[in-house]
């Protein structure tokens, strides 16, 4: 009787001496629900239960070995690339602030313009090129305005200055577009300026196809910075689109028939009929085709079948 009470209560998770306290104390002939609630009143709980309870231990993972944990990172990783569905941007600084300034004052303004423009829209990886003689004192022949939205984007990061220097008094300036496409091109991104650069498409047959498909044009209205809609003409792709990793394409709409309800070609018109839901879009060509199957597969089994002994 010992042994079968003590099985039975070792198998709902109670420990061995606890249950042999509890047959001590209440005797071998006790029932088994004075025994349960005997070990109730002691506070004893069943292994499964204790195990809920405990928290579990921090487990040490050794340095340079692989963790399967989804949140583990590593220190200083961003993955906000890997997220973001929007391409990178590259700013001609020159081109844009000198298009805000009427092409006679190089305007620090319309770049601000421009990159809260595509801040606003969510892009994370936005640059900025522009020579780097504009930091010094304005001239005559070349006035700037607002120098000091320069130095404001230099230290967001944003704003990267193309190297300059002066030798024996002559200034030797490096070509600030070179820089603008090979960063566009190395990050897949797009060129917010409205020079062609067609130097360098001549220099690189991958740069022309890149500044072809990926050159972003603007407008400048009343301090308010408009990129066209449709920035590879009225057949391409949408400003959202060119601007996405991932362009989401549009469904397929049916122009609908100038004709209406008193068109009569039936379903040889290719346009759309709403009062027709079932309509067939075939052209002659096709209906004829599909009229002539029928009627050879039909006799072909005829033949097969008279073949047959």
């Amino acid at each position: 009787v010992h042994q079968s009470k003590l099985d039975f209560f070792c198998k709902l998770g109670y420990g061995k001496q606890d249950v042999c306290n509890v047959l001590e104390n209440l005797g071998q002939e006790a029932l088994e629900d004075d025994v349960l609630k005997e070990l109730i009143r002691m506070g004893s709980k069943p292994q499964a239960l204790e195990s809920q309870t405990q928290p579990s231990p921090l487990k040490l993972v050794a340095r340079g070995s692989c963790s399967t944990s989804s949140g583990s990172k590593w220190l200083g990783e961003d993955d906000s690339d890997s997220s973001d569905h929007l391409r990178p941007i590259v700013i001609d600084g020159s081109n844009v602030a000198m298009s805000h300034g009427n092409k006679e004052v190089f305007s620090c303004w319309g770049i601000q313009l421009a990159v809260d423009w595509f801040r606003e829209r969510g892009h994370t990886y936005i640059k900025v090129f522009v020579p780097l003689w504009r930091r010094e004192p304005p001239r005559q022949d070349s006035p700037i305005a607002d120098q000091h939205i320069l130095e404001e984007l230099e230290k967001q990061s944003i704003l990267v200055y193309t190297p300059s220097r002066k030798v024996k008094g002559k200034r030797v300036v490096c070509y600030d577009d070179r820089y603008i496409v090979k960063v566009a091109y190395e990050k897949d991104g797009v060129i917010v300026s409205n020079d062609h650069y067609r130097d360098l498409q001549n220099e690189n047959p991958e740069w022309k196809w890149f500044i072809e498909q990926r050159l972003l044009m603007y407008s400048f209205v009343s301090n308010r910075f408009m990129p066209p809609d449709d920035p590879l003409g009225r057949h391409g792709p949408t400003l959202n689109n060119f601007l996405s990793k991932k362009p989401v394409l549009p469904e397929p709409k049916w122009q609908p028939c100038p004709y209406g309800k008193k068109c009569t070609y039936g379903n040889k018109c290719k346009f759309y009929h709403p009062e027709r839901p079932h309509q067939a879009q075939l052209s002659v060509a096709d209906e004829l085709r599909a009229k002539i199957k029928v009627p050879l597969s039909l006799g072909k089994e005829e033949e097969q079948r008279n073949r047959s002994p």
